[in-house]
């Protein structure tokens, strides 16, 4: 289908008033008498808090307040969580600690320079306690237990089948059997979480500016959380420097700030320094263990897979089972793999706990699932392409609905593999490996594919639990168009900016539907009070949800725009079309009227327009998820919670100093088929970031303890995010388009595919490079040290 704007470079909206300074940041919010928040962590990964003296911070000149977790319940309420669990987590620890980093006393002050040294002068009389960092060791009887509401540390256990595994093992001719390794890692964004609470005590208003991304879909959770009516409570979207889902609710930091606000009767701003925001803020992802089998006939072909996972969530299980409601969306990833069981121990450990971050637990899926794929072409002798190949879900094939129930709307996987596996550049780069080789260096080319679920039902966050406490929600995007008499458009969108191109994506559809050109349309993010319906910009939906609801707004406009212009026209309604800012006569484009001159008719002449219709021209809609359908009550059927799913082949290329253990990158390509494309060139910067973030999950990022429960990961110097030097030179990225049958133009969600594939290929490829070796890659990321280790014991 050919498109006016759609596909087009259309420049980014967001860039001039963020390149210029005059974006509006939690930091840049400055109210009168506003007082600064430092929080005091506990030095000890595991301990009972028998005492907190805090007479002598109270006595710092500038200090206005302190408060205890013993304080808190009185003014707020504890930090929201999507587990049935009896795990609940204040945001300040009131009788133990749990993590090295857990607040145990905050302070508010004129600054934030003097609420860190009143900090310094509280006293906190610990009792430490043993620690454990293992899950496993931490499900032995004896393991110091985190929580006394449980029996043991493991906080949540499931086994779910898919098809008769037990039978296809026993038809397989070969069964490829791996224990892998993905190591905890953390979503850090430029700027870091933060909030800003103004409480009006004479009137019970709170009003809440953060850059937390659901606030307009779960206001009553937050208005639960901070103890005010809904009807008292408004949450204001800042602009967010990166947030790649770690700011989910921000919880602790609203707690805290909101309490200092109704304590003091002043607004009060709580903002993560750097420091606490690597150790301690809800930004880390998974930390698995994984022990795989998939069974494969001899001729190459899938038969069935098994995963058995160990979890282990740190201290607390806020987010429940959701990061593996999230991978059950494409366990199986491209492949016609019939049969599935996926067994899961969620086990407590004395770690900070796990939130969500880009890819929220599909990401180490696709990395098992990729590893024992190139497992299965090395031990048959098949071509890695090949094999892909042979067990790819054919085009013919689709909408496909997969082993556990979900569905994949459309695909062409064969083309996307072969555009990549013929790609000129990487023909050149097996002929320089050839020549490496010769001269003793090791170069690798790595190659992965995956799915990448977009646009999800938010059912992924009960949808493990047998007995939801909620029904499934189909997730609405709300956007709200108003054109003025002057034919000038202003649009509320309910999601945030984090950093993605909302008004962007927004202006080019509003020009494809309306003709209204990117100048003419004012934007603002709606705040809780507007009661504009949206889960944010998570699990990549906002492409396809407000493709939705842009199309929706504008077919409600258009039609009060020709009912109006048939009388004018004196034409039929059927015989008008809208091009060029005209309503025009099909057949006659000389024949027609400006969409001004109808915007002012609607607005200000209600006299002339047709009978029983009001004057005004605005459509909010609401768009509910285009394909969705509950789960089975026995979960036999999970239902299709993310259908709308893009694919991408990678091929990374690296060179491994078998003396040093660092992997240098020298090349890669991405090639991705996200649906119809509406803007390349921001297509492209997604696709890039998420490979960069998926490099440093692949080679430097982890988070690391010591068996006492120490932290070791507690700045840049040692959490290692990747640089440019990492991010190679040459880097392409290439669409092959397969519009969705569900969705608006048939876009597709594209957020989280290059984090989601990356780490697959960059394994593939250091497995590669080292193959004279014979070293394999079952864990990440391949960090110097752990590669020298690897490479001394198989030679």
């Amino acid at each position: 289908m050919a498109f006016k704007s759609i596909g087009k470079n259309a420049p980014r909206l967001e860039d001039p008033a963020i390149l210029t300074g005059q974006g509006v940041y939690v930091g840049d919010v400055v109210l009168p008498r506003m007082l600064h928040i430092a929080v005091l962590r506990s030095p000890y990964p595991h301990a009972r808090i028998v005492s907190v003296d805090t007479s002598a911070a109270r006595t710092v000149p500038g200090v206005v307040a302190v408060v205890t977790g013993r304080d808190l319940p009185a003014l707020v309420g504890k930090v929201p969580q999507y587990c049935q669990e009896p795990i609940s987590q204040d945001a300040i620890a009131i009788d133990k600690v749990r993590f090295e980093g857990e607040s145990v006393a905050a302070v508010a002050a004129l600054d934030r320079a003097t609420a860190e040294d009143a900090c310094e002068r509280i006293r906190v009389d610990y009792e430490p306690l043993p620690s454990v960092v293992d899950p496993y060791a931490a499900l032995a009887p004896d393991a110091p237990l985190l929580h006394d509401t449980l029996d043991s540390n493991l906080a949540w256990e499931k086994c779910l089948t898919f098809g008769d595994v037990d039978g296809d093992f026993a038809e397989a001719d070969h069964v490829l059997h791996r224990t892998m390794r993905w190591h905890r890692m953390s979503a850090q964004a430029i700027e870091t979480a933060g909030v800003v609470v103004n409480y009006e005590s004479a009137t019970g208003k709170m009003t809440v500016w953060s850059n937390a991304n659901m606030t307009n879909m779960f206001a009553a959770s937050f208005a639960q959380m901070l103890q005010v009516s809904t009807s008292r409570l408004n949450l204001i979207p800042c602009l967010s420097g990166g947030n790649f889902g770690s700011k989910l609710s921000l919880g602790k930091n609203m707690c805290i700030a909101a309490a200092f606000a109704k304590l003091t009767g002043r607004p009060t701003r709580y903002i993560d320094d750097r420091l606490e925001h690597v150790q301690a803020a809800d930004n880390t992802a998974c930390d698995r263990y994984y022990d795989c089998e998939l069974a494969v006939r001899k001729d190459g072909t899938f038969v069935s897979l098994t995963i058995d996972v160990v979890d282990d969530q740190g201290a607390y299980f806020n987010m429940g089972p959701t990061s593996h409601g999230n991978a059950m969306a494409t366990p199986t990833g491209p492949y016609r793999i019939r049969s599935l069981r996926y067994k899961v121990k969620a086990v407590l450990t004395n770690k900070v706990g796990q939130a969500v971050f880009r890819g929220a637990g599909a990401e180490p899926g696709n990395f098992i699932l990729e590893r024992l794929v190139d497992a299965a072409a090395t031990e048959l002798g098949i071509d890695r392409v090949e094999i892909r190949h042979r067990n790819f879900i054919r085009p013919s094939e689709f909408p496909y609905r997969t082993p556990q129930g979900n569905i994949y709307d459309s695909g062409d996987y064969g083309s996307v593999l072969a555009l990549a596996d013929g790609d000129e550049r990487v023909q050149y780069w097996r002929r320089a490996q050839e020549r490496a080789r010769s001269e003793g260096r090791y170069v690798g080319i790595g190659l992965a594919t995956c799915q990448e679920r977009t646009t999800y039902v938010a059912s992924e966050v009960w949808l493990l639990y047998d007995h939801p406490p909620v029904p499934v929600t189909t997730s609405p995007e709300t956007v709200d168009v108003t054109i003025d008499a002057m034919g000038q458009a202003f649009v509320t969108l309910g999601g945030m900016f984090i950093g993605n191109s909302p008004q962007t994506i927004v202006a080019q559809m509003l020009a494809e539907e309306l003709g209204l050109e990117a100048e003419n349309i004012a934007f603002r993010f709606a705040d809780s009070e507007m009661g504009v319906v949206s889960p944010g910009p998570g699990g990549s939906r906002s492409t396809v949800m407000l493709a939705g609801a842009v199309a929706g707004a504008a077919r409600e406009l258009k039609e009060k725009l020709f009912r109006i212009a048939e009388e004018a026209l004196e034409a039929a309604y059927d015989d008008l079309v809208l091009e060029d800012g005209h309503v025009s006569v099909k057949g006659s484009p000389d024949h027609r009227i400006p969409v001004g001159t109808l915007a002012a008719m609607a607005n200000l002449f209600a006299l002339d327009l047709p009978p029983n219709m009001s004057s005004g021209l605005r459509s909010s809609y609401r768009y509910d998820h285009p394909f969705a359908s509950k789960p089975s009550d026995d979960r036999s059927d999970l239902g299709a919670f993310y259908p709308i799913v893009s694919h991408g082949c990678h091929v990374a290329v690296v060179e491994v100093d078998i003396d040093t253990g660092i992997v240098t990158p020298l090349a890669y390509l991405a090639v991705n088929d996200c649906g119809t494309v509406v803007n390349p060139r921001l297509l492209d910067g997604q696709v890039r970031g998420g490979v960069v973030q998926g490099i440093g999950a692949a080679l430097s990022e982890e988070y690391s303890y010591a068996e006492s429960g120490a932290a070791e990961t507690r700045d840049y110097m040692t959490y290692l995010i990747p640089t440019a030097d990492l991010v190679p030179a040459e880097f392409r990225v290439v669409h092959h388009e397969t519009p969705s049958p569900f969705t608006q133009y048939g876009v597709k969600g594209a957020g989280e595919g290059g984090r989601l594939v990356a780490p697959a290929a960059m394994a593939s490829a250091i497995e590669d490079a080292l193959r004279p070796l014979g070293v394999p890659i079952d864990e990440l990321p391949m960090t110097p040290g752990r590669l020298l280790s690897l490479i001394a014991h198989h030679r």
